[in-house]
This record gives C-alpha cells, sequence and structure tokens, in this order.
C-alpha cells in the first residue's frame, strides 16, 4: 500500500483568509460579504418610514375631497410607494461598487431628460410649478432624482482626481466640472420653477465642494454668486408672483394671514395646539378639519406637532438626526474619495432638506413646497431617498470589508 506523504501545513496569512472567505477576485462583479450593514442607519431610517407613514394616514383620512371617501386611500398609495422603495434600496445596496460609479454618468443623463420632458408637452404644473411628468395613473418629479444624480456625478469628479486619499485637493479645473454638473439640473429646474428644489440643490452642491476640499476663494465666490443671482432673478421679475409673496409672508406673517400667510400661520397653530403630550394620533384638532394645506406632503411635521407634541416632533427631529450621523460616520469611515464626497453630499442635502420643511412648518423659513425626506406622502421624493439610503449602505459594506476586499474593490 502507498503511502502519500502530506506536506507541512502552511499557515493562511489573514488577508488571504479574508479573500478567500470573501470570494475577493479582480472580476467586475465581485460580490463582497461584509461584516454587515449599518444598523443605526437601517434603524432610524425603518422608524421614520413607520412614523411617517402613520402621519400620512392621519392626514387624510379625514380628508373626503382628497380620498373620495376611502379612509385608506392615501395609507395604500404610501405602502406600495414604500415597497418600490426598499426594492431600489436594496438594489442600490447589493450592487457592486464600482459598478454604481459606472451607471453614475447614466443616471445623471437621465435625470436631466427628465427634466427636459418636464418642460415639453408631457409636463403637468401643480401649485404653480412646472415640476412634474405625468404617466397616466403616476406622476413623476424628476428634480427629486436630480438632487442624487448632482451629488454622484460631483463625487465622480472629485474622485477621478485624486482616488485614495482623504482630502482631494482639487483645483479650478475640478471645481469648474462640478459647478458644471450641477449647472444643467440647476438651469432646468429654475425654468420650472421650482425654488424649494433650487435652495436644497444649491447647499448640496456647496457642501459637495467644501468636503472635497474646493479652495476658499470658490466657496466665498459661490456664495456670492447665489446671492447676487437670487437678486438678479426678482429684479428681472423671473420669479412668479406667488413665490415672491411667500417670502413677503414670512418676513411679515401678519401682511396677509388669508392669503400667503394663511399656510405659516395655520402650521403655527396646529404645531402650538400639541403642547408637551400632544392631542393623540388621528385627534388633531386642526389636522382633522383639514385647515392645513398640503398637510399630508409640505406640512407633513405639523401633524407630529399636533398630534405626537413636542415629545413625538422630537423624536422624529432626533431620528433624522440619526440619520445625517451615520451618513457623515460613513463618510469618514471610507477609504473611498467617491464613497466619502457622495456620503457627505447626501447627509447635505437631507440635512438641509430636513431643515427646510421643519422650518417652514415653524415660520422660521419662507414656504417652498420641499418634502421631508422618509416621512412626507409622495413616490419620487421617497424613491430618490431611498436610493441615497441604499448608496450609504452600499459604501458602508466596502468600507467595512476586509483589507484584501477593499484593494480589489478599488483596483489596488
Amino acid at each position: 500500500m502507498t503511502v502519500t506523504r502530506l506536506s507541512p501545513r502552511v499557515p493562511v496569512r489573514p488577508a488571504t483568509r479574508a479573500a478567500a472567505r470573501t470570494g475577493a477576485g479582480s472580476r467586475l462583479g465581485t460580490t463582497v460579504r461584509a461584516p454587515g450593514l449599518d444598523w443605526w442607519l437601517a434603524g432610524a431610517v425603518a422608524a421614520l418610514l413607520v412614523l411617517g407613514t402613520l402621519l400620512v394616514w392621519s392626514a387624510t383620512s379625514a380628508r373626503d375631497s382628497l380620498t373620495g371617501g376611502d379612509s385608506t386611500a392615501y395609507l395604500s398609495k404610501q405602502v406600495t410607494n414604500l415597497a418600490i422603495g426598499v426594492v431600489l434600496m436594496v438594489l442600490v445596496m447589493a450592487t457592486d461598487h464600482r459598478w454604481v460609479r459606472i451607471v453614475a454618468p447614466l443616471v445623471y443623463l437621465g435625470s436631466v431628460v427628465g427634466l427636459g420632458l418636464v418642460l415639453s408637452p408631457l409636463g403637468s404644473t401643480i401649485n404653480g410649478s412646472r415640476s412634474w411628468i405625468d404617466l397616466g395613473g403616476m406622476s413623476i418629479q424628476p428634480s427629486e432624482f436630480a438632487k442624487l444624480a448632482v451629488v454622484i456625478g460631483m463625487a465622480l469628479v472629485v474622485a477621478e482626481r485624486a482616488e485614495g486619499r482623504w482630502r482631494a485637493r482639487v483645483g479650478a479645473g475640478e471645481v469648474v466640472g462640478m459647478l458644471a454638473i450641477a449647472a444643467v439640473p440647476a438651469a432646468l429646474i429654475m425654468l420650472q420653477p421650482d425654488l424649494g428644489t433650487m435652495l436644497v440643490l444649491s447647499a448640496t452642491v456647496f457642501g459637495v465642494l467644501a468636503v472635497s476640499g474646493a479652495p476658499r476663494r470658490w466657496l466665498v465666490l459661490l456664495v456670492g454668486g447665489g446671492v447676487t443671482a437670487a437678486v438678479a432673478a426678482v429684479a428681472a421679475g423671473a420669479l412668479k408672483q406667488y413665490q415672491l409673496d411667500r417670502f413677503f409672508a414670512f418676513v411679515n406673517p401678519d401682511l396677509d394671514p388669508r392669503g400667503a400667510g394663511y399656510n405659516v400661520e395655520q402650521a403655527r397653530i396646529a404645531v402650538g395646539n400639541g403642547g408637551l403630550f400632544g392631542q393623540g394620533l388621528f385627534d388633531g384638532s386642526q389636522t382633522r378639519s383639514g385647515f392645513v394645506p398640503e398637510q399630508h406632503t409640505d406640512f407633513i411635521f405639523t401633524v407630529a406637532g399636533e398630534e405626537l407634541g413636542l415629545l413625538g416632533a422630537g423624536v422624529l427631529i432626533g431620528l433624522l438626526v440619526v440619520v445625517l450621523w451615520r451618513a457623515l460616520v460613513i463618510a469618514a469611515r471610507t477609504d473611498d474619495v467617491f464613497g466619502r464626497v457622495a456620503a457627505a453630499g447626501i447627509a447635505c442635502w437631507f440635512g438641509f432638506q430636513a431643515f427646510q420643511n421643519i422650518g417652514m412648518c415653524l415660520g422660521i423659513m419662507p414656504v417652498t413646497g420641499v418634502p421631508l425626506p422618509f416621512v412626507s406622502y409622495g413616490g419620487s421624493s421617497m424613491f430618490a431617498s431611498l436610493l441615497a439610503v441604499g448608496l450609504l449602505q452600499n459604501i458602508h459594506l466596502r468600507a467595512t470589508a476586509p483589507a484584501a476586499t477593499r484593494a480589489s474593490l478599488l483596483g489596488r
């Protein structure tokens, strides 16, 4: 009988073992098995989705003019939006990081085409803004997707400039390229005109430039140029009268309490009615009476303030803060320039939009008609927000993967 001599056992290095365990390879479709999701982010987003669905249901259940007598009509629609959004989030989360970067230009091009279609006969006007594409059974708002497209487009420019360094020192050429990426959607949004989305987009672009390492003089020039453009737009009559009325009502709510100032006045009353503990879910007097316009979309926070009180509204704000915190943590922990800039840009987007929405409900910001992320009713906003969360989780999974896998993913 022949005895086969076994060779001495060779210890496997940690990196080799990690690469074998994760199946890391050089192919584009490599699957990454990272330690896990960012559960703080996942939990906060899930809680916001549940809370938002309840608030939308409460805001619409007694509004027969909206529901046609079916108190659960908007609840069903919102649950459907959530289901589609979660599927989109999971798809982005499970996609190889490099595929995300390859598809980024297509996402940007698609958003620009969508914004262009809004201005065509396919577009429809709602609340004075031509921001929607009517597809028969549903409507799409391309400007919501443009926010994400601009973030990943600008992040891609920075990544091409300085991959693998903590702070990409971009020069004038890169700054001009990033601004050019943002300029095309911004111009199309102003033609609608959608002032609220434009403000959010401007704040997001500023944040991305700051995070990417743009020289301070460019940031100062950007702020100065924005102020100059706003003054010029008002002087040239580019803004519609209702938009100017909203600004004047913000400066002086008593100027037209039954007209432009009506929304802000009713929103303040609703929030003030809540007190510390609120009047109870589905029991808000202002909400049940339908005194607050667009309460299930732009003014959804007033439902939380009235029915859940200061404590409930504080919990909602706290959950949004957790989302921003985790986005910034993800940005800080990744050594991928594209991921870092994209995560920080998403944090800027969510942060300013939430501040703008809550601020207009409290009367500290002008009424501009932007939804509260993860909470307001609407498909386009929900889809874009959950796509962004999927990208954040994607970045986190790659950042926490073993070193050998990260090296493979980043092409090192």
